[in-house]
């Protein structure tokens, strides 16, 4: 059942937003669409909605978040031809080659160390997921990511040699390989 109060306020904006949409989007039928969403969305707050502050300001909302990942799915790509010309190669910074000394380092870490690192670094986990996955607060987790990054490069500067130049970017590094048997 839907609640009174949306009722109430969805007759009272309904018209206001659908001339909102349809003047951002240029058709009426997109815009029915989005105004469906937006209703399905409101819907869906049941008794909640109810104690929304500003219902109208509400649903406005959520039409604009609506309509800004409807543009932004319908952004048009223009491909690149086949016969562009590569750039050249640059020679890469000493801090791009950095990871050479990476696996080796990585290994050297404490198994919490290694698998904050890994989870959130290189495998572009969420730190919320890491709390989760440990069974954490999110808190934690950052405090433990945090932790695990200064380790990392307090074993980077150490069993790789790293040095600075007078602005704190790397100027240099010893590589260091892998162990065996990695």
């Amino acid at each position: 059942m839907t609640a009174p109060c949306l009722m109430t306020a969805w007759s009272a904006s309904e018209a206001e937003l659908r001339g909102y949409l349809c003047h951002r989007l240029g058709h009426l039928e997109d815009a029915e669409e989005l105004l469906q969403d937006v209703f399905i969305k409101a819907m869906r707050q049941g008794a909640q909605f109810c104690r929304v502050d500003n219902p109208r300001a509400w649903l406005f909302q959520v039409a604009r978040n609506a309509l800004a990942d409807r543009l932004r799915l319908s952004r048009q790509h223009v491909p690149l031809p086949d016969d562009l010309a590569a750039l050249p190669e640059e020679s890469s910074a000493p801090v791009d080659a950095l990871s050479q000394c990476l696996p080796r380092v990585l290994s050297e870490l404490g198994a919490e160390d290694r698998l904050a690192i890994t989870f959130c670094d290189i495998d572009g986990g969420s730190q919320q997921a890491l709390a989760e996955r440990l069974g954490i607060s999110l808190s934690g987790a950052k405090s433990r990511i945090q932790r695990a990054r200064q380790r990392l490069k307090q074993k980077m500067e150490k069993g790789c040699q790293v040095r600075f130049d007078e602005t704190g970017a790397i100027s240099s590094f010893t590589p260091r390989p892998p162990l065996s048997g990695q």
